[in-house]
């Protein structure tokens, strides 16, 4: 009995003693219960300050890895980040013959890198592709597009998949120029050593063909191992007063004489100004409004006559009377149109813009109105667009971007991207178009070209040229000798300019024939050995209706 008395108390819930009790007392009266919150707030708190911690990380590794990700990458000290990018392949530069302009090669003897970049032709392709260097930085094509040759674009990063898979390392992409070694040679031998440029172009899509400006220079040279030796020679392009470094073709600007007479006069004709009716009395000087100064046409020839007739033989004082007529307001307006005043829209960086000059308070200043009716006073055109403004004329008044990366191809050589001719400017009407071709043919046969544009093959020929004087009155004669052309005038295919830089040639109103006219002939006989022109149709011999 007693037992089983024990038992039952055992099977109660007897009241605790020593310190289980006295937990159980502490939460029986709710002293435990508090004990409790302050260590769940301490714990709220601790996971408060680790999520802020971690949020700090996150945008401490944001700021660095990312935000200032470029600025790190360039840092002089940095040196690692050039050992990387040196120490995989980049791909080639190649020219729409099959000319490999740029291209990266095992590093020789004791380098740092695993790899070199060199220039197989030298200074031909220097101002397209620019150099990449370990020391020295990069320019042109090889800054530009340079993701491209390392792999590193969007596409190429999703297609390296199948490269880890198939254990190829070699991600790198190329470029397909539209430019050709063989006319960039041509167009390198006609220049010389003479300062200037020459740009040929497709009239229908905006593809540069050649491209060469001189002086140039060596990218080897500048992308030499041997840091002092590279230094050096980049010290002294710098210090050249020609500016090697800079293309003359798409990155300075010229006076262009009367070249500009062909932009004036689109803007005449489209606003209504001038036709080809339009008759202007022989003389030899006119005095501008607001100056007892005359104007005199190139020489101080007598010239005059309808428009057929001006243009034909460049006299300067109807395009400054134009330009008058035109007034300050519509005078910008109207050249505006042609793009002057905007960066050449071109897939090469640090493009120039043409431009002419400033117009404040030329209300008031008339006479400069009137010199840059003609091309002189602050006209200044890049050769590039002045090859854009006769290839304008022969595409019925379309201006088309220019543009040397035909397209973008991954390491397996499929299409990454590639250029789509564009449509950049309509600074004329067709009709206008029309008619100023009508006026560079004439030019080209009977004009201030006539003595030296005419191709072989008797294909046709359009043609403006220009002689921008640069001396004073007590100077020896300097100019720039420029022309303009394109080509077969039916079916026009190539377009092309070249500027000679302030020749001392003698005093001539054909100077920019005489001189830039055989270069400019040379160019488009080579271009139509390699493409020649669709012979033109024969003529119908079916009767019309109602022919006897």
């Amino acid at each position: 009995m007693q037992d089983q008395a024990h038992a039952n108390r055992l099977s109660v819930d007897p009241e605790p003693t020593g310190t289980t009790a006295a937990t159980l007392r502490r939460c029986r009266t709710g002293r435990g219960l508090g004990a409790g919150r302050v260590m769940n707030r301490r714990i709220r708190q601790l996971a408060a300050v680790m999520i802020g911690l971690y949020v700090l990380l996150f945008a401490a590794l944001n700021y660095w890895q990312v935000g200032r990700t470029e600025e790190l990458a360039t840092e002089p000290g940095n040196t690692r980040a050039l050992i990387r990018q040196f120490d995989t392949p980049r791909g080639p530069i190649v020219t729409a013959d099959g000319v490999v302009t740029a291209m990266s090669v095992q590093a020789m003897g004791d380098s740092d890198v695993k790899y070199d970049r060199i220039y197989p032709t030298g200074d031909l392709f220097a101002h397209i592709t620019g150099y990449y260097t370990f020391g020295l930085g990069a320019t042109q094509l090889e800054q530009s597009k340079s993701d491209v040759l390392t792999g590193d674009t969007f596409t190429q990063q999703v297609r390296a998949i199948e490269n880890i898979l198939g254990r190829n390392n070699d991600n790198s992409g190329s470029l397909h120029l539209t430019l050709r070694n063989d006319m960039q040679e041509v167009a390198k031998f006609l220049l010389g050593p003479r300062e200037g440029s020459i740009v040929l172009m497709e009239i229908d899509t905006g593809a540069v063909i050649s491209m060469w400006s001189y002086p140039s220079f060596d990218p080897n040279q500048v992308a030499d191992p041997d840091y002092a030796t590279a230094f050096d020679y980049l010290t002294g392009l710098q210090a050249d007063e020609r500016d090697p470094l800079l293309a003359n073709a798409y990155q300075q600007r010229y006076m262009p004489g009367s070249t500009f007479k062909v932009l004036t006069t689109g803007a005449g004709l489209d606003a209504d100004v001038i036709t080809l009716d339009s008759y202007w009395e022989p003389v030899s000087e006119w005095v501008p409004p607001q100056t007892t100064d005359p104007i005199q046409n190139y020489g101080g020839t007598v010239c005059g006559g309808d428009l057929t007739e001006v243009f034909r033989r460049s006299c300067n004082i109807p395009f400054a009377q134009t330009a008058i007529d035109l007034g300050p307001d519509r005078f910008q307006e109207y050249i505006a149109r042609w793009g002057v005043g905007e960066t050449i829209p071109i897939d090469l960086p640090r493009a120039a813009s043409s431009t002419i000059g400033d117009f404040t308070d030329i209300d008031q200043n008339l006479p400069l109105l009137a010199m840059r009716g003609f091309g002189q006073n602050e006209d200044q055109m890049v050769p590039i667009h002045m090859a854009m403004v006769a290839a304008t004329v022969a595409n019925d008044g379309a201006m088309m971007a220019p543009f040397v990366v035909d397209a973008e191809l991954d390491h397996n050589g499929r299409v990454i991207d590639s250029t789509q001719p564009d449509v950049w400017k309509r600074p004329i009407s067709r009709e206008t178009a029309d008619i100023l071709s009508d006026l560079m043919v004439e030019v080209a046969v009977n004009g201030t070209a006539s003595c030296c544009i005419g191709l072989d093959n008797g294909i046709s020929v359009a043609a403006k040229t220009g002689t921008a004087q640069l001396n004073g009155p007590d100077e020896p004669e300097r100019s720039h000798a420029w022309i303009i052309a394109f080509a077969p005038v039916d079916k026009p295919k190539y377009a092309v300019a070249v500027m000679l830089k302030g020749t001392d040639a003698e005093i001539s109103a054909g100077t920019g024939g005489r001189l830039a006219g055989p270069i400019a002939k040379a160019m488009l006989d080579e271009m139509f050995k390699i493409d020649p022109p669709e012979p033109a149709a024969p003529a119908s011999t079916t009767p019309e209706t109602g022919s006897p």
